[in-house]
């Protein structure tokens, strides 16, 4: 690259931020990262303190917003409201490569990571929701629709609200493509802007950031831990660091090529070795007994849905360290963490296509690849744990969870060891791609809505989230994460529910109030960009 090509790539990296978002949302990921270099344990504590206090008061609060956007999502894929479009473009990819690119933007590292683990412990310390004794024929069902239940539809759903709302708005009012988008229908178009609307860009920023170093952190504990395991590896803090760093540099190169040559290729990639991994797994492993015990699970989890999603564990007292703080709030509070950049993600690949196949994307194909996951991968480990084939908990007890995966594909016959390669490359794969989204997110964010941010916001960007990973990781692990992760998913459970309430009275308006019959009856409601200029904005519109 010449001297002048240089300094072009500069000049249009300076030319395109935001400066206000920018410059607050790195300040205040470099005042986190500096304060656990110089005070770990005092950064620490703090951190932990705040994640506490959140969980023990607001629980009941997460649970309750969270299970009203499954309700919402689904009047929105069997309502009239499903007809609405963002914008009226064609739709950029195909619908396999759409999905692909939405369930890879999301959880899935976790789901891989988790898919043999959580119905292990559950398995392990049955949760108190049910009576049952742990490590018993009738603890197995229980683990695994839980796990179901934690991994499946209301993960999914604050991301789907999140990107419904940014898309809508983007595609149809002319907001600008950030996360202060969702804010349309309070502040209007024109003026999400202003300071309230640049105040939610570098809330997403940071949220971004403690939600992929979560995942980060699990990721590169899943290599840690089993190097140590199989092979006695020990890495030790530097390894930890270059783990990640390694990560890093994979997912910054896929993410330079762009979505269409990076993140949808990754993607497509994704999906096709997730489903060979697991009917693999299905036709080497106990295949009977899986479809039996899934069967069962699945039916559980259908019936007892409702009940698991108000479980406050209310016979306790009000504490952080109860069951469902532990898992299901720290479940809903990670996914709210990872909304800003999730949603804004699929906004970015949702133009042109209906509401009804946006929500259906987002919380319906998604539960329909998670579920047999876990009924499978998580099946097996239970059903080998409980027959003895393969001692499991052990080395979970002895390591930790990462370890999990080692354990149940070794003990598969014939592709046991091709097995745990697939494996591990699609935890990493899944995750590079996450990592992949959230960094483009961050920089349209940080550019005030670039589609196409510059290379050089890009890299700033992935090198931040590795080194929020690596100090978390090395200072206070796993726990440090999962705190991050809460406290920065926390504030986004009211800008969701906000998101939500917005398009209710857009889409009620839109619909003159009542059954939608034809999108060209639509009231107030522009159809594209060029109308846009023409029309009022939510905020401005009139009731009549």
């Amino acid at each position: 690259m010449s001297q002048s090509d240089g300094q072009g790539v500069v000049s249009e990296f300076l030319d395109e931020i935001e400066p206000t978002i920018f410059v607050f949302g790195a300040a205040i990921t470099l005042i986190f990262v500096v304060a656990f270099v110089l005070n770990p344990s005092g950064s620490y504590d703090y951190v932990l303190g705040i994640k506490n206090w959140i969980q023990q008061y607001f629980n009941w609060f997460f649970l309750l917003v969270m299970l009203a956007f499954v309700l919402f999502l689904a009047f929105l894929i069997f309502g009239p409201w499903g007809k609405l479009r963002l914008g009226d473009e064609e739709p950029e990819y195909s619908y396999l490569s759409y999905f692909a690119m939405m369930y890879s933007a999301g959880l899935a590292a976790g789901i891989v990571f988790w898919g043999p683990a959580e119905s292990l412990s559950h398995f392990a310390e049955v949760p108190p929701l049910y009576d049952a004794p742990p490590k018993s024929a009738a603890a197995m069902p229980i683990a695994v629709e839980y796990a179901i239940f934690h991994w499946s539809l209301t993960q999914w759903s604050c991301f789907t609200v999140m990107g419904l709302a940014i898309g809508y708005f983007v595609y149809n009012y002319d907001a600008p493509l950030r996360v202060s988008a969702v804010l349309t229908p309070i502040l209007g178009a024109d003026n999400v802007d202003g300071y309230i609307g640049k105040t939610v860009d570098i809330l997403a920023v940071f949220a971004t950031l403690g939600g992929v170093a979560t995942s980060l952190g699990f990721v590169g504990s899943q290599f840690i831990t089993g190097l140590d395991f199989r092979w006695g590896i020990a890495l030790g803090d530097v390894g930890t660091i270059l783990i990640i760093t390694g990560m890093t540099v994979i997912f910054t190169a896929s993410l330079i090529l762009g979505v269409n040559k990076g993140i949808r290729w990754l993607s497509n990639f994704n999906m096709v070795l997730f489903f060979l991994v697991m009917v693999a797994t299905l036709i080497f492993g106990p295949t009977l007994r899986i479809l039996d015990l899934g069967t069962q699970a699945f039916g559980r989890f259908v019936t007892d849905f409702f009940r698991m999603s108000l479980y406050t564990q209310a016979s306790q007292p009000p504490s952080w360290d109860r069951w469902v703080n532990q898992w299901t709030v720290f479940y809903w509070l990670w996914p709210l963490a990872w909304s800003p950049f999730a949603g804004l993600f699929i906004a970015r690949i949702s133009r042109g296509r209906s509401v009804r196949e946006v929500a259906f994307a987002g919380i319906g194909a998604t539960s329909m690849a998670t579920v047999p996951w876990f009924i499978i991968i998580g099946g097996s480990a239970v059903i080998m744990q409980n027959s003895g084939v393969a001692h499991i908990l052990g080395p979970i007890n002895q390591y930790d969870a990462s370890v999990s995966g080692f354990v149940l594909f070794n003990a598969i016959p014939v592709i046991g060891p091709l097995l745990l390669v697939a494996f591990l490359i699609l935890v990493t794969t899944f995750f590079v791609t996450s990592a992949d989204s959230s960094t483009l997110a961050v920089s349209m964010i940080t550019t005030g809505g670039k589609e196409h941010p510059s290379s050089i916001n890009r890299i700033f960007w992935a090198v931040a989230q590795g080194a929020v990973a690596s100090i978390l990781m090395v200072v206070g692990g796993v726990e440090a994460l999962q705190s991050a992760a809460i406290i920065t998913g926390a504030p986004f459970a009211i800008i969701c529910l906000l998101a939500m309430l917005g398009l209710v009275r857009t889409f009620q308006k839109e619909s003159g109030g009542v059954l939608l019959q034809d999108r060209t009856k639509l009231i107030g409601a522009p159809t594209s960009r060029e109308e846009t200029a023409d029309k009022p904005t939510v905020a401005g519109q009139d009731d009549d």
